[in-house]
């Protein structure tokens, strides 16, 4: 049976400690998105596009990451 904490970051080529900070980093931002909607939600004037701007650059983020790992792991070659 595969390790639980391995198995996921080896198929995303990263090591345990590599997985986790880019998790963490990622879940950060989240949090700090979803905090910002929330204000814009109170106060529509404040936050305007912190949401928005927040999800953009982190689906930029992880669609890069996705790309890199697949290249690495199924080359074309």
């Amino acid at each position: 049976m595969p390790n639980p904490f391995t198995h996921h970051p080896r198929e995303v080529g990263e090591s345990y400690g590599e997985h986790f900070g880019h998790a963490a980093w990622f879940g950060v931002r989240m949090i700090g998105g979803g905090l910002a909607c929330l204000v814009h939600a109170i106060f529509p004037f404040l936050c305007v596009r912190t949401g928005s701007q927040t999800m953009d650059r982190l689906h930029s983020k992880l669609h890069g990451r996705a790309d890199k790992a697949n290249w690495e792991r199924h080359p074309i070659i």
